[in-house]
């Protein structure tokens, strides 16, 4: 599978980079916070929210909505799903890292097909926003002995408890959590929970 860099052309429809952001304190607050041998997400934490880029993010990347700043961290390879919310995801690493990503646009009777994603990497420190639009899910590490840690900001109460309500469509029997629909690969541990199977053909694996 070919990696892009998120400078290359074929990123423009998934995300752009941000500018004028000084990640330097956020990465070494995530540096601090242990790799897990799998992985790990919490929507926010406290030590990385304390940090002086937390304001130019709410203000600056979601024009001033509130936001909560967290991370998911560890090892991983493998697409195993992908997800998407109704706005902006902005990432931030603190190595170099992957991205697999695909558009809800190529979704087809509820099932997308996995030779549509595409590779993206990201450069440590670089802020990149993932559009709405793109589906994403957990980021692949490039050294098994780094892993990842890479920043997750999004709004406020994103990726927390579902609401609940009676499903009016079939996409709301995707939804998992709070603002989070979820295509699962038949082959991943969330499909076996009981998430909607959404992903057909190979669950890619970088490795």
């Amino acid at each position: 599978m070919k990696i892009h860099s998120i400078y290359d052309a074929e990123f423009k429809p998934y995300g752009q980079v941000l500018q004028g952001y000084d990640t330097k304190e956020l990465c070494e607050a995530m540096m601090k916070i242990d790799l897990p041998e799998g992985t790990a997400y919490e929507p926010g934490i406290d030590s990385l929210e304390a940090c002086a880029i937390f304001k130019p993010l709410s203000d600056r990347a979601y024009g001033g909505m509130p936001i909560q700043l967290g991370m998911c961290w560890g090892h991983n390879t493998k697409l195993n799903c992908l997800e998407y919310h109704r706005d902006s995801e902005v990432n931030i690493g603190t190595h170099d890292f992957v991205l697999l990503l695909a558009k809800q646009g190529e979704i087809v009777d509820g099932v997308l097909d996995t030779a549509l994603v595409k590779a993206f990497r990201v450069p440590a420190g670089v802020p990149v926003e993932v559009y709405a639009t793109s589906l994403h899910y957990a980021p692949c590490h490039i050294n098994a002995a780094d892993g990842f840690r890479v920043a997750v900001v999004l709004p406020k109460g994103t990726n927390t408890e579902k609401p609940d309500f009676k499903p009016g469509s079939e996409e709301d029997t995707w939804m998992t959590a709070r603002n989070k629909w979820l295509l699962a690969h038949p082959d991943s541990s969330e499909a076996k929970g009981g998430a909607h199977i959404g992903l057909k053909g190979e669950n890619i694996d970088i490795a």
